[in-house]
């Protein structure tokens, strides 16, 4: 058991974080938080998307042409 002793202990701590995260109060979203969230989102995933879309029109080109 002296071997696992660590482990043991590392889980039991995160269940106790677990169990204080869950009892914690839950900060109500502000009146711009989810329009600054979709902005945001949108600045993130539009131009993965955008070459996403590049690559595969280009591919088909090749292939088509």
């Amino acid at each position: 058991m002296l071997f696992f002793r660590r482990r043991v202990e590392r889980v039991l701590n995160l269940k106790k974080i677990e169990e204080q995260h869950r009892t914690e109060e839950k900060e109500p979203l502000e009146k711009g938080d989810l329009t600054a969230m979709l902005i945001a989102a949108f600045l993130v995933f539009l131009p993965a998307v955008l070459l996403l879309i590049g690559v595969v029109y280009l591919l088909l080109w090749l292939f088509i042409r």
